[in-house]
Order: structure tokens, then sequence, then C-alpha cells
């Protein structure tokens, strides 16, 4: 690796995994000597860059959540490393938690794994947020609505607890690849904002460290205001940096709003019209819907739309608003779905 002048500007941007955002990570990206992505070291990474390995090819093996995403990320980073950009992966969690799952398929135990080491770690923590994710997902199905409340709020505190594990683990391993290049741009979910401050703490001399958030310079660019983070994305933040709270009437709140939100979503990756920035019209028109619900207004609802596909839970929803509440401001409209 060249070694350049001393590290003078890192950007971190916090980005979504949605076709509209790429031209905007390219924007910011461009400016920096080095990339450092979100993603364990994969193998043909070079032979894609350089052009040699089709996207398809080297993307086939991850089977990956976003396609129509990481086909133009991969584009994105094959013009900037053809323009002499350097192109790393650093994810040190789940590459340990790949290393796991050679491990057990080696006929090998969880009790094999050395106590206190970071595999042993990794695996604790994705132990635990499955457990909590598939007791929610048993509970929404055929719990009460209290017991969606607890099991939602059981698994924002272990996917916190997962995330800051993630975090610290990705800070200590950047640390070391930071040194030696000048300007640097770090990949990272929205949801990985404790990066920052761990980033800070360990970089030594005056560095200048910007977060950016994409989907807020996207929702900037349509005119609009707010955040773009679920109820259920709050919650988690909260227990990211507050691990104690408990018993709050906003806990509950937002863990009522995220059982509504999440069958308001588009789930589908959408890639027409990508410079109207879907998804995070879409997200907004959520955010501002479900803020408009009481814990009482989420009870109501709950029960009819458990069992129902998005598409219906938004006819229902919408129905609510238009009988028993105002509609909120620029809230839920079926024509932005």
């Amino acid at each position: 690796m060249r070694l350049a002048e001393p590290l003078k500007h890192i950007t971190i941007g916090f980005s979504i995994h949605r076709p509209e955002i790429i031209e905007i990570t390219s924007n910011l990206m461009e400016r920096h000597e080095v990339i450092f992505l979100e993603e364990p070291p994969a193998p043909g990474l070079e032979e894609m860059l350089e052009g040699v390995l089709p996207v398809d090819d080297y993307l086939l093996p991850a089977e990956v959540e976003y396609p129509e995403f990481s086909r133009n990320m991969c584009r994105l980073l094959r013009r900037l490393y053809q323009k002499g950009k350097n192109v790393i992966q650093v994810e040190p969690f789940l590459q340990n938690l790949l290393a796991i799952h050679t491990f057990f398929s080696q006929d090998h135990r969880p009790d094999e794994l050395t106590p206190q080491s970071i595999q042993h770690q990794v695996y604790l923590a994705e132990r635990e947020a499955t457990r909590a994710l598939l007791d929610y997902y048993q509970t929404v199905m055929s719990g009460s609505f209290s017991a969606a409340i607890k099991a939602i709020i059981e698994f924002a505190r272990v996917d916190a607890a997962r995330f800051r594990l993630r975090d610290r683990l990705r800070a200590d391993a950047l640390a070391v690849h930071l040194s030696g290049w000048s300007t640097a741009y770090i990949e990272a979910g929205a949801m990985h904002y404790a990066l920052y401050p761990m980033i800070r703490k360990r970089m030594p001399g005056p560095v200048r460290i910007t977060p950016v958030f994409l989907a807020h310079r996207a929702l900037k660019a349509l005119g609009g205001k707010g955040h773009l983070f679920g109820p259920g994305d709050q919650l988690t933040l909260i227990y990211l940096f507050h691990p104690n709270i408990s018993g709050t009437l906003k806990e509950a709140l937002l863990a009522a709003r995220a059982l509504v939100y999440t069958k308001l979503i588009e789930k589908e990756e959408l890639s027409a019209g990508l410079k109207t920035f879907p998804h995070v019209r879409n997200e907004l028109a959520c955010i501002r819907t479900v803020e408009a619900l009481t814990l009482d207004d989420c009870e109501r609802l709950f029960p009819l739309i458990r069992r129902v596909n998005s598409t219906h839970a938004r006819r229902i929803v919408e129905d609510y608003f238009r009988k028993i509440k105002k509609r909120p401001r620029q809230g839920i409209h079926m024509q932005s779905f």
C-alpha cells in the first residue's frame, strides 16, 4: 500500500441500501482516496473491479438481499477503481460470522469456540438477536398486543447490543487500516451511528471526521425535512446509546408504532424513477403516518393488520384515518405505493 500524507479527513457515509442513493454516494466517494466498504473480504473483488469478472458473477455467491442496489454499487466501485480510487472491504463482525458458519459446517459445536474470543462474542450476539427476532415473528402472528410490544422491545435491545459489538469491532479494524491515507470514505448502514464516536476516539492527532446521512440529503433534495428513522429503528437507537433505559412510555409507543410501520413500508426494491427517490418518499410517508398514531390507535389496528399483506394493511390504515382520525400531514396515500 502506498503511503500518503497524514490522514486529514474521514467521511462516514450512513446510507440505505437502495438504488436511488447511488448517485449521492458517488459524489461523496469521488472526493476520497480510499473507500472502505461495509462488507467482509470476498473472493473476486479485484477481478470485478478490474472488469475481468462480470458483476453478476461476482455477486452470485453472496445471495444479496438488494440485487439492483448491489449491481449498481459494484458498477460505481468499478468506475472509481479505474479512476485510481482504492477499495477495501472491512467488516470483522460479518467476517467472523462467516468463519463461524464454516466452523459449524465442519461438525464443530458452539462449546468448542474459545470463551471470550471475538468469534465467541459474535456467536452469542448473533444467537441472541436471532432468538429474539424469531420470538417477535411468532408473537406478532399469534400473541396479544402487549406481548408483541414486549417482543419487539426485547429484539430492539439485543439488536442494539449486536450493533455495539459490530461497530466496536469495525472501529478497531478501521483504525488500523486508516493509517497511510490522506482522505478516506467509510461506508456504513444508517443504524451504525455509534461508529462515528468510536472512530473519533481511536484517531490520533487532528483529523476531521464528517458524518453524512445520505438519505437525509435525498430528503433535502425533495424539499423535505425531518428524519428517516422508522419507529423500530428509533427504539434500537435509544438502546444503542442508553442500554439501561427501561419501562418508559416512549419505548412502548415506539414499539407499538413499529408494529404498524412494518406492515406499511414497501418491502420490494424499487428501481424506476430513481431521481424522485421513491423509497425515501415511501419511508417518510410511513413515518409521518405512524407518528400520528397513539398507543390506543396501534392497539386497535394491530389485530386488523397482523395477518394481511402490506397492500391490504395500507388500505386498512387509510380507512382508519378517513373514518376515525384526521389524515396526517403528507402521510399515507395509496398513490405513494
